[in-house]
This record gives C-alpha cells, sequence and structure tokens, in this order.
C-alpha cells in the first residue's frame, strides 16, 4: 500500500494553516534523528519527513536528470506532490544522500513561530575528545602556501577548510542540538538529513544557494567575514569595517561575479545590486547580495540551477577547476557533503538548497565538525585561522563544547 505524501504546500493551494502558533516548532521537537528522517527549515517553511518512498538511485547520468525520474516514478506510483529532500556531495562524483520520503509534515517558518523563542534544552555535560584535522600550524602553512600560489596568478580565490573531530563519553543528543541550532538563529536554514551509513549531517547555515518558485529565482551568495563581538560598539565597529574592507570586497564580488554569470543564460531578467549589504547570524558578520531574477524557460528546475552554480566561490575558489585542485593538494581530508548543498525540490521544479556550511557529521558518539575561509592574495594565516574558529562555534556551542 502506497503512503500518500504531501509536499509542502503554499500560501494559496488550501493546505494546512502555515501561521498556526507552535506549528513550526511542533515540528522541529517532533524531530528524532531517525535513520529515514529528515528535517529542513528555512525563511520559508519548516519540514518533517520520515520513511523513504524512493532513494535517488547514484549513476552516471546528470543530478536533476535522476532526481526527476525518481519524482515521476513516485507519481506514478501514487504519491501525492511528491518531493525528493536530502544532501549533495561537494564533490560532482562524490555520494548524494537523496530521497523521496513516505510522510512529510510542513508548517510555516521556524521565525514566524512565536514558541521558537522559548529557551532550548541545555547541553548536556560531556567529556569531549577533540583531533583537529590538520593541525592549527599545518592549516596556517596552508593557507600561506595557497596566497603564494595566488600571486603567482595560478588562480584567483581558494576556500581551505578544516575540521574538529570529537568524541564524547556519551550518546549525542541529536534533537538536542538541533534544538539550540535552529532557537539561536530561526532565520536561518537548520536542517538534520541523513548522511548514509547511520550517520547524520547536522547544521544552521546562513546561505541559500538556489531557490525557485514558478519563474522566480532567488540566489543569496554570503563571501566575506568576521566573528562577531559580544561588545555592542566593537560589534558595531566589526560590522561598519567589514562593509569597507577592500580585501572582503573583493573576494564576495568574485562570487557574485561567477553567480551572475552562471544565472545570466537561464534568466530573462537578472538583478544584481551594486553592494553587498550585511547578514549576521549569532557568530559572524557576512557580506551578502539578494540576486533576484526571472526563468526564460519554466521548465528548469531549482535543482538544475543550483547545480550549475554548485560550487560557488563562496566555498570552492576561482577558476573552479584549479581551486578544486588546490583543494585537494592541501586539504588532508575528503569533504563529502560538507560544502555541497542540502534541500528539497518538487515535481513542478520548485525547491531551495542551501549551502551546507555551519555542520557536522555525527555519528554514534562522534562529531566531525567543519569550518572554511576565503583565501586570496591579501589573507593573512593567522586571520584565516581565526576566522574558521569563530565558525566552529556555531556548531560548538549547540554540541555543548567548550574550546
Amino acid at each position: 500500500m502506497t503512503t500518500v505524501h504531501h509536499a509542502p504546500p503554499t500560501p494559496t493551494d488550501g493546505g494546512p494553516d502555515r501561521t498556526a502558533i507552535g506549528a513550526a516548532s511542533g515540528l522541529l521537537g517532533q524531530y528524532r534523528a531517525a535513520d529515514d528522517e529528515a528535517f529542513l527549515a528555512s525563511p520559508t517553511r519548516t519540514l518533517l519527513a520520515a520513511g523513504v518512498h524512493a532513494r535517488v538511485p547514484q549513476d552516471a547520468r546528470p543530478l536533476p536528470v535522476r532526481v526527476a525520474e525518481t519524482l515521476a516514478g513516485a507519481r506514478r506510483a501514487g504519491v501525492e506532490r511528491p518531493l525528493v529532500v536530502g544532501a549533495v556531495a561537494f564533490d560532482h562524483d562524490g555520494r548524494d544522500e537523496l530521497a523521496v520520503p513516505a510522510r512529510v509534515r510542513s508548517a510555516g517558518a521556524l521565525r514566524d513561530d512565536p514558541l521558537i523563542a522559548l529557551p532550548a534544552p541545555r547541553a548536556a555535560q560531556a567529556g569531549w575528545r577533540i583531533r583537529p584535522v590538520p593541525e592549527p600550524e599545518a592549516y596556517g602553512a596552508g593557507v600561506a602556501a595557497a596566497v603564494e600560489r595566488l600571486r603567482g596568478g595560478e588562480l584567483s580565490k581558494v576556500v581551505l577548510a578544516r575540521t574538529l573531530e570529537l568524541t564524547s563519553d556519551r550518546p549525542l543528543d541529536l534533537p538536542a542540538v538541533l534544538q539550540r541550532l535552529a532557537r539561536r538563529d530561526p532565520g536561518g536554514y537548520t536542517f538534520a538529513v541523513p548522511a548514509g551509513a547511520g550517520s547524520t549531517l547536522i547544521g544552521a547555515s546562513p546561505e541559500l544557494l538556489l531557490s525557485r518558485r514558478g519563474t522566480a529565482v532567488l540566489a543569496n551568495p554570503l563571501a566575506g567575514s568576521v566573528p562577531r563581538s559580544e561588545d555592542l560598539g566593537e560589534d558595531v565597529r566589526r560590522a561598519a569595517a567589514l562593509l569597507e574592507s577592500p580585501k572582503d570586497l573583493h573576494e564576495h564580488a568574485v562570487v557574485v561575479d561567477a553567480i551572475r554569470a552562471a544565472l545570466a543564460p537561464y534568466c530573462r531578467n537578472l538583478d544584481v545590486p551594486e553592494r553587498p549589504t550585511l547578514v549576521r547570524t549569532a557568530a559572524m558578520w557576512h557580506l551578502a547580495t539578494t540576486i533576484s531574477g526571472e526563468l526564460a524557460d519554466p521548465a528548469v528546475s531549482a535543482l538544475e540551477l543550483a547545480c550549475a552554480l554548485h560550487p560557488t566561490p563562496a566555498v570552492c575558489g576561482t577558476p573552479t577547476d584549479v581551486a578544486r585542485r588546490v583543494i585537494g593538494e592541501i586539504e588532508p581530508f575528503e569533504r563529502g557533503l560538507y560544502t555541497g548543498m542540502v534541500g528539497w525540490g518538487d515535481e513542478s521544479g520548485d525547491g531551495e538548497w542551501v549551502v551546507t556550511i555551519r555542520c557536522a557529521q555525527a555519528q554514534d558518539r562522534t562529531l566531525r565538525v567543519y569550518a572554511g575561509a576565503g583565501v586570496v592574495e591579501q589573507s593573512r594565516p593567522e586571520a584565516e585561522l581565526a576566522e574558521t574558529s569563530a565558525k566552529f562555534r556555531t556548531f560548538l556551542e549547540a554540541a555543548g563544547v567548550a574550546l
């Protein structure tokens, strides 16, 4: 017997009341970190998916083709308004984790639910063993080596990441971690999705890669960052300095130009502001540009557009092929799903795909937490190390890890 599946309703499709107080936070509270369960929250909706109707196959066909055929098969099998949810790897030949769920419940945005302001459960005290990969000194040396290659003209930008491998003395409470991530930044993109082999990809990204609703397209690239300060005056000073920083403005412009070039062939019009604005999270200030457009061909899906953008210079570098090679030579680990994309898409082509940052891969008692920084000619190893340390804070504080 086929389980009827409900895709996320729009405000005009007669779906459930998306403004009900407690609906979105209620779905957050019902997440249980099962192997077949996924939670996604964005500034437009909250989704809780359970069960697997069909998995998107891993083969040589383009990802949008495989997803479209999986959705069409679900529709033929009697699934009502099917959608795909999950994560896409950083490398195009990496393993993606995408599936059509058996059941999906939806609500409005977490940020619009007054109950999201209630405090999250406190992190349990746990003994953590922490191993940096690479060690901070080795990361700094990698940044310095990349700067030399940038000055030699080999590339314009590269993003170098590092990880912390954490082991706890007790099983992880992922639902509680998700609660703390979501309640700390309810206006962002919070996710917890299966990541294969019994693991979970969990995080709170500030960056929308691409969304599509009908023919309306939206991208919100972030590049150029500075840690926030607990002192209000210093926090404002840092934000103002970021808006005028030549290094960060250059880094941001590289990303915006790449997204403009990638989207232009698909859009009849494209609006790209001349200067970035600021986006804040609990831990960071970011330079951000909201890019909007109208599709020339309504048959082009959100996932197809996202694949055309992925990976942007914000998580890889430019030129892309050279930056990928440099990353492979300098980073001593495989990124997997980190700096890929996570989100949902439906059979009409609508969807939201988010850059997979501020995240960790979790399994039983272990966490691998990721953070990266954009390296340009003006970069200094100590500054990029400090930036990655600040970016770790988002996840580590939610997990109850004190550094």
